[in-house]
């Protein structure tokens, strides 16, 4: 796994076998970071990474200037994973919490610029996770959440709905919280 750009750019660390997440390939994190700093600079701003596995969209968001960055992992192999890159890169703007989502969603009442969620896409609750973190406490106006999912699925009618993007089989959709 590498991290494309910002200060981090072109560092890369070997992920454990027994990962069981699916990455978010570097062809589809690049291009949609490149979307989001067309919506938003990053420096000084804080985001949320929910469903992090092994950490990659985080990492873009440290290397990238974001101040605060809140990465969430419910396996104990990904967040302790996630752990040993904050540690190796020594920078204490990541914040892990080895946790369930769905709980980190419902109580958590810090406001983030970005949220990010990536689900498993076979999550027996994944339809529900853009509608509960659109009502959550975490979002404001402004707020850019973005929600990583196959081609089956279809969000557009959500409301702050913005953009549909395709990279191979990655799909984002992208919402603007008004």
């Amino acid at each position: 796994m590498r991290i494309i750009r910002g200060k981090y750019g072109r560092r890369r660390f070997d992920v454990p076998k027994n990962i069981t997440a699916r990455p978010t390939t570097d062809f589809a994190r690049e291009n949609l970071f490149n979307v989001l700093e067309n919506l938003d600079d990053f420096e000084g701003k804080t985001a949320l990474d929910l469903f992090a596995g092994t950490g990659a969209i985080s990492y873009e968001f440290m290397s990238r200037g974001c101040s605060e960055v809140t990465a969430v992992e419910q396996a104990p192999v990904q967040a302790n994973f996630i752990r040993s890159v904050k540690e190796k890169l020594g920078d204490e703007t990541l914040r892990v919490i080895k946790g369930d989502v769905f709980k980190f969603i419902a109580t958590c009442h810090r406001q983030f610029d970005f949220i990010f969620a990536d689900p498993p896409y076979d999550h027996p609750r994944f339809e529900e996770v853009p509608t509960l973190i659109l009502e959550s406490a975490m979002v404001r106006k402004g707020t850019v959440v973005v929600i990583e999912h196959s081609k089956t699925r279809d969000f557009s009618t959500l409301p702050g709905f913005s953009q549909h993007r395709v990279y191979g089989s990655v799909n984002f959709s992208i919402f603007i919280v008004e």
